[in-house]
């Protein structure tokens, strides 16, 4: 009996210790990212993919709250005549449920964007700014490294769709 009781203090301390990794973390993820331009924009259509990937960098003081900075670059969509290329700087506030070794996360903030539409035998266009971002994913941690996918909106200006769908690894310093 008391073996059991002991094993069973062991395994809640150890969950315990595993859902207070909380700190400073860096990462990268890597996935598919989707671009569809305004026809308003343009003339033109265009809705296509590329492989995109971030840089993260986070610092998450509670269990339940962080903050995450990153780049994040869409690749280079191309289609007939148009080629469009974007990439930014995002900053969120995450909200975490954690549950056991998987934290559930959803995230909203901003991104500086610069989005680059070339259109073959008319010329060139740059649009950049500072619009909205949001997104929603799960991670699974083991000891300091996670293994997270998410899915992420963003609303760039001229641009109807651009989103990401991506999986990556973060590692928090204590």
């Amino acid at each position: 009996m008391r073996k059991a009781i002991l094993a069973s203090a062991l395994l809640l301390a150890s969950t315990a210790t595993m859902a207070a990794d909380n700190g400073i973390y860096l990462g990268a993820s890597l996935g598919q990212a989707n671009t569809e331009l305004d026809r308003d924009a343009t003339g033109l259509d265009l809705d296509g993919d590329d492989t995109g990937f971030k840089i993260i960098a986070g610092i998450r003081p509670l269990d339940w709250f962080g903050i995450e900075a990153s780049y994040v670059n869409f690749g280079e969509v191309k289609e007939g005549p148009l080629s469009v290329e974007s990439d930014g700087i995002t900053g969120f506030g995450v909200f975490f449920l954690p549950v056991g070794p998987v934290d559930l996360f959803a995230k909203g903030g901003v991104i500086s964007f610069d989005t680059d539409v070339k259109i073959r035998n008319f010329g060139n266009f740059r649009d950049d700014g500072t619009d909205f971002a949001y997104g929603v994913g799960a991670q699974f941690r083991f000891l300091s490294l996670s293994v997270r996918a998410e899915y992420e909106m963003f609303d760039i200006d001229n641009v109807d769709d651009a989103n990401m769908l991506s999986i990556g690894v973060t590692y928090t310093f204590l």
